[in-house]
């Protein structure tokens, strides 16, 4: 019997078929090759078509039933990972009403902090544990201001992994761990967040009904056949955001345990079992997909937009798609630590939690023309974002939280030494690497509907690193070139 995972992100599609017996990944694939398109037609802004996520994901299960040759009545379950933050309105016919406002756009953040100051920041944090910013309560607030019509015709709203399962199964619903990305979930009394959705003036029948994270969701439809190749009848048996289901495909579920990603974005994700907020909101805090009344578990995720959105952006600007990041990697090493006085600040991907959503750019500083090569401009860059990085981490340790040990994946930045390598040295932190994906986690955790009996953490145990990084032995030139940037980084932000 098998399981698959769908990884529904803002630049590619990812679905992985796996045995549900062994947890052995079968066949993996990733659609479209180039990475999808943004559109932002004003500044600040950022949207996808959703029926454009449905489109990849019919021709990634296609795909990934006909590559594998398996017989496809063994599909038993479906688990789906997305992109965090975002706001699908669907109309009574379930059909969406707009484009997707997603993850990285940041034009809701005014109607967020109104509602911060109308409510108080004690009761925000105490109930909510985080400021509704720039969250999906306050994107959902600015269509209702801006696209009175659009809202007027929107029958529900929907978190990107909640649109995948009703075009999976017809079915409209969503999970507390989704609401808690929203802002949307009073974690004092375990229910939606009735005074955001108050304070924000916003239609509470918007808002589907519950169900699990973890555990029979839904189940696929004649339609969601027809169109995916998965067969009626498969169990839709686990839905979480990319951060807390990178996590749990990392087997952090319990306090304590923390993991790392660095994709175009870059989080830190650590485990609590207390309901406690950053007054600064550099750190956010989200129902875990193991949360419950009785025993809470919280994600406490530090956010960095500016990450490897501009390792891509280098290649992108020094070659093509021909220089392999492998390349780029040799090419970095070339180069001393501190990339001979170049320093990049690399907040140029929208605006910033921990900086409480200003946008502050991106900032190439200390350039000279007749010394600088290509291989300094790649080796700033990995540092910039693995600073960046460690001025987030130090923040959260300040909270109490404990980063003495984190896990990552093998499938972005953290395959780059020079990346890993600084933010042990500089945080004293261990780092160990996974050889896994968030497709495989959401495929495992959704084979445990077929047994409700079985616990998370033993689902994942067995998982060993491949490698682990820990920090340099000489650490005075990183910390040279740390502090340099940070100076940078203070002069950047009092002048803004």
């Amino acid at each position: 019997m098998y399981t698959v995972g769908l990884d529904i992100g803002s630049s590619s599609i990812k679905a992985a078929l796996v045995s549900i017996e062994s947890a052995d990944v079968v066949h993996r694939v990733q659609i479209p090759d180039n990475e999808m398109p943004i559109m932002a037609l004003q500044e600040g802004w950022a949207e996808q078509d959703p029926d454009l996520w449905w489109d990849y994901v019919c021709q990634a299960c296609r795909r990934l039933i006909e590559q594998s040759g398996i017989s496809v009545d063994q599909i038993k379950t479906v688990g789906i990972a997305y992109q965090m933050h975002g706001l699908v309105l669907v109309d009574d016919q379930l059909r969406p009403v707009r484009p997707a406002i997603i993850w990285c756009d940041s034009r809701a953040g005014h109607y967020g902090e109104q509602a911060f100051k109308s409510l108080g920041e004690k009761t925000c944090l105490d109930h909510c544990l985080n400021n509704p910013g720039n969250f999906t309560a306050a994107k959902l607030k600015w269509v209702a201001e801006l696209e009175p019509e659009n809202y007027a015709r929107a029958k529900h709203m929907l978190l990107p992994g909640d649109y995948i399962a009703l075009k999976l199964s017809g079915q409209v619903n969503t999970t507390t761990t989704g609401l808690s990305e929203a802002i949307l979930w009073d974690f004092k009394q375990g229910q939606t967040a009735h005074q955001i959705i108050k304070a924000m003036d916003l239609n509470p029948s918007l808002i589907p009904e519950l169900v699990p994270s973890v555990g029979k969701q839904a189940v696929v439809n004649k339609a969601g056949e027809l169109q995916t190749g998965i067969p009626a009848g498969a169990i839709i048996g686990y839905r979480a955001g990319d951060q807390p289901n990178n996590a749990l495909s990392l087997g952090v579920v319990q306090p304590g345990e923390v993991a790392a990603t660095c994709g175009t974005s870059g989080v830190i994700y650590a485990i609590g079992d207390r309901l406690i907020a950053d007054s600064s909101q550099q750190t956010n805090a989200f129902a875990h997909v193991n949360h419950t009344q009785a025993e809470p578990r919280i994600g406490h995720l530090l956010c960095v937009n500016g990450a490897g959105i501009l390792h891509r952006w280098i290649r992108d600007i020094i070659a093509d798609d021909s220089l392999s990041y492998d390349q780029m990697e040799r090419m970095a090493n070339e180069v001393n630590v501190g990339a001979d006085g170049l320093s990049f600040l690399p907040f140029g991907n929208g605006a910033e939690r921990m900086f409480n959503n200003r946008i502050v750019g991106a900032h190439l500083i200390g350039l000279q023309l007749n010394r600088h090569k290509k291989s300094h401009l790649i080796r700033a860059g990995l540092e910039g974002i693995a600073f960046a990085f460690v001025y987030g981490m130090k923040g959260m340790q300040k909270l109490g939280i404990s980063l003495q040990k984190i896990r990552a994946g093998d499938d972005n930045l953290f395959q780059s030494s020079i990346f890993a390598r600084t933010i042990a040295t500089l945080t004293d932190t261990q780092i160990e690497i996974y050889h896994t994906t968030g497709a495989v986690g959401a495929a495992i955790a959704a084979s445990t509907a077929l047994h409700p009996d079985r616990d998370l953490t033993d689902v994942f145990k067995q998982q060993k690193p491949t490698t682990s990084v820990g920090p340099a032995k000489t650490r005075a030139p990183i910390q040279k070139a740390y502090a340099k940037w940070l100076h940078n980084l203070e002069k950047l932000l009092q002048a803004n």
